[in-house]
């Protein structure tokens, strides 16, 4: 079921002309990972609507000081970043409408829309209108988020995206609203 920049700008309204650039990117990321009905569509639309600041933001803000957690120590590691001050935290920061984030995650989410580790060597690629909607539903998937969607666990959803419910009062609006458009 496509979306259209018409039903995006009514869930997004801050999202102005990137609701256009998104519509078909959107549609079909969504249609190759399932995520073809109204409660899943609703809820990846609200989750990627807030975590992208309603398609603002493809790339993780933040300067080197802040970037410098991905580059050494526990997190970085976690993220399977070298222990060494190399900037590959600044190299794989967050990227996509959903932030993929950390080496490992390149790596996996490369191979999975690619079949290769290109994603690797050009991270920006997930700053694409086109990769940052397919990243966004790849993780989706990976994460079992269209389960939890059909169970209307909107709560879950945002804490296997989010580590916890930071911003739940924005992407439950976005949710109650993508629900009504979509309806």
């Amino acid at each position: 079921m496509p979306i259209s920049e018409q039903q995006l700008l009514r869930i997004l309204p801050n999202a102005g002309r990137q609701a256009g650039v998104f519509a078909s990117a959107l549609t079909l990321a969504m249609d190759r990972y399932q995520i073809n009905t109204k409660l899943r569509m609703a809820a990846f639309i609200a989750q990627v609507g807030h975590e992208s600041g309603q398609f603002r933001y493809v790339r993780e803000l933040g300067g080197d000081q802040y970037l410098s957690k991905y580059d050494t120590g526990a997190l970085a590691k976690r993220l399977g970043n070298t222990p060494e001050p190399d900037g590959d935290g600044q190299k794989y920061r967050g990227r996509g409408l959903i932030q993929i984030t950390g080496r490992d995650n390149y790596l996996a989410c490369s191979k999975a829309l690619f079949g290769d580790d290109r994603l690797l060597r050009t991270p920006e690629l997930l700053e694409q209108a086109e990769w940052a909607a397919k990243s966004a539903a790849w993780f989706w998937s990976t994460k079992g988020l269209n389960t939890l969607a059909d169970q209307g666990d909107f709560v879950k959803i945002t804490r296997r995206i989010n580590g916890g419910l930071t911003g739940q009062d924005d992407r439950q609006a976005l949710y109650d609203k993508a629900l009504k458009v979509l309806a």
